[in-house]
């Protein structure tokens, strides 16, 4: 039984110097509608629409080590079930890096956590509040 609803958002990390021309890009030349911003207000964090229910968030470069940077950061997949999922990924033995965690982004209660994929890749899961 697939416990996900579909992708949420992809995240991607432009250096700072393509982080204005990867907006432009996005917003300018494929014509996604800008959703959320928060953050910096020189580099913010921004969630475009990709026009269905899922979205791209365009983040700031901020590489410590556990998030070196790159041009993905991170997928993340809609569920209503953070803490199965979960349960079901840590049982398969794949690292979990955040457990659930309830954060409040743009005035929205959403639970997201995060966990290493089997090819390295990050892994967001995203429950969003009614």
């Amino acid at each position: 039984m697939n416990q996900l609803t579909g992708v949420h958002h992809i995240a991607v990390r432009p250096t700072r110097e393509n982080y204005r021309r990867t907006v432009d890009f996005y917003c300018g030349v494929l014509g996604m509608e800008i959703k959320m911003s928060w953050g910096d207000p020189e580099a913010p964090c921004l969630m475009v629409s990709c026009g269905d229910n899922s979205c791209m968030e365009i983040l700031p470069v901020v590489q410590t080590a556990d998030q070196p940077g790159g041009p993905l950061a991170h997928i993340a997949f809609s569920t209503q079930q953070v803490d199965a999922v979960l349960e079901a990924v840590a049982a398969a033995g794949y690292e979990i890096t955040s457990p659930a965690r309830e954060v409040e982004l743009c005035g929205q209660k959403v639970t997201n956590a995060f966990f290493i994929g089997p090819v390295g890749e990050v892994i967001e899961l995203f429950q969003v509040h009614e």
